[in-house]
């Protein structure tokens, strides 16, 4: 027995011994960490710094102070561009979250062709970008297109719908709401499923009305979806590009302009890469302030 103390006590007096580094693990974890830190905060770290400079591109940066931020608030075309863009996001954010939301509550209920359904509401998601405006650009010609030869058929005028001041943004809008329907459709798809059919199996027996159990069971348990897939949309519409670029480049007479298409023809346009970088500051700090207060405006309406 003394023995046997006395080999543990020697055991705990061992001094315990050093951690190994497993090296392994962060070179699996330098696979997404490193290309993370030089395509995407890299980049940023560098518009900021670009935000307070003038460059073209060649030569060597100028530093330019608050010049800039200056020329940006004096920019009536800039002016212009982030109200076409938040005219975009009043339209598109709503309109993409309702349509989603009944077409998951659709398929969710498993009504006639709900199958068939599925496929339709999800598949404009897996098109590219440029195959949407091209098909849009198509679908909404003047002379030639369906929706002006529909139209026609029922007595309709035949609307400009791309080359109008007042129609090209909706044009536009309707491109955009068909486009980013799939994944709002999935999102909420997903929440519906997760919420317990012995709810509303309950509200049924209790004599709850379909509406009623949708109001008082459904929305409340697919609230915090409801509030992710509005912030994402706003994020998503307050960026929109390439459907104003490909379908009517900004035109006509700018009334269909967004702020990206703004920084785009800045930088790569007429080279003004400093000037565009203080845009890009400023639409970054407008994008995450009303993503911030439509955060906190819906989660206190949701408790």
């Amino acid at each position: 027995m003394v023995a046997i103390h006395e080999t543990i006590a020697s055991k705990s007096r061992r001094r315990p011994s050093e951690s190994r580094t497993d090296w392994v693990a962060y070179l699996f974890v330098s696979f997404f960490t490193v290309p993370f830190l030089l395509f995407n905060v890299l980049p940023v770290l560098f518009g900021f710094y670009l935000a307070f400079t003038n460059w073209s591109i060649i030569g060597t940066p100028s530093f330019a102070g608050f010049d800039n931020f200056t020329r940006a608030y004096n920019d009536r075309l800039l002016w212009q561009a982030f109200f076409n863009t938040l005219r975009y996001a009043l339209v598109i954010v709503p309109s993409v979250v309702i349509l989603a939301y009944l077409a998951a509550l659709y398929v969710h209920q498993r009504w006639a062709l709900s199958g068939l359904a599925r496929t339709l509401f999800f598949a404009p998601n897996v098109v590219a970008a440029t195959v949407v405006g091209l098909v849009w650009v198509a679908v909404l010609d003047n002379r030639t297109g369906p929706v002006n030869e529909l139209l026609a058929l029922v007595g309709g005028p035949s609307i400009p719908w791309l080359t109008s001041t007042q129609w090209a943004w909706v044009g536009i809008s309707a491109a955009s709401i068909w486009w980013d329907l799939g994944l709002a459709f999935v999102l909420f798809l997903a929440a519906l499923q997760d919420v317990p059919r012995e709810l509303e199996e309950a509200a049924t027996v209790d004599g709850a009305r379909w509406d009623q159990t949708l109001r008082y069971v459904i929305l409340p348990a697919t609230w915090p979806t409801i509030v992710m897939v509005l912030t994402l949309q706003l994020i998503s519409t307050l960026r929109i590009f390439s459907q104003v670029y490909l379908m009517t480049a900004g035109g006509p007479a700018g009334t269909t302009m967004s702020v990206i298409q703004h920084i785009y023809n800045s930088a790569v346009v007429r080279n003004m890469m400093g000037y565009a970088s203080a845009v890009s500051m400023i639409l970054f700090v407008v994008i995450l302030t009303l993503a911030a207060l439509q955060g906190r405006f819906l989660k206190r309406r949701g408790r």
